[in-house]
């Protein structure tokens, strides 16, 4: 065999695990795809209070917090809901798209969430977790 044929041969076994690994990461889900699994639980029916989607009153007010503190604040967990809605297996990009869909859907122009607004979501996420740190036990 020549040289040649050995060294295309060798990229290629040591390309072929790259390749494998690429095609299996799971593409990221929709801000409506996790709504529809997990958010529409409680933000379709207002359970606990929670805002229910379309309702431009009092998701104008959320929206007013601004993206990266109301997603920040929702993915740690405030007032009746879980931190990350309850799906420890949602990614802070997933879960920020879908509050981005909602805000959407109830008056905002939110956008799905960039590399910039991941940074800022979780400088805010620090921050809140320090606020909640110091805050005092209800009990």
């Amino acid at each position: 065999m020549k040289t040649t044929s050995r060294f295309v041969i060798l990229c290629a076994a040591l390309a072929l695990p790259w390749a494998v690994q690429a095609q299996t990461v799971p593409a990221l889900k929709s801000g409506e795809q996790v709504y529809r699994d997990t958010c529409m639980v409680c933000h379709g029916t207002g359970v606990a209070n929670a805002p229910r989607l379309g309702d431009k009153q009092v998701w104008g007010k959320l929206i007013a917090e601004g993206q990266h503190v109301l997603t920040a604040h929702a993915w740690v967990g405030v007032r009746g809901m879980p931190a990350k809605g309850g799906r420890n297996d949602l990614s802070l990009e997933e879960f920020s798209r879908a509050v981005a869909w909602m805000a959407r859907g109830s008056g905002g122009n939110w956008q799905d969430p960039d590399a910039r607004m991941l940074k800022l979501i979780r400088s805010e996420e620090s921050k809140r977790i320090e606020q909640l740190k110091k805050a005092p036990a209800k009990g």
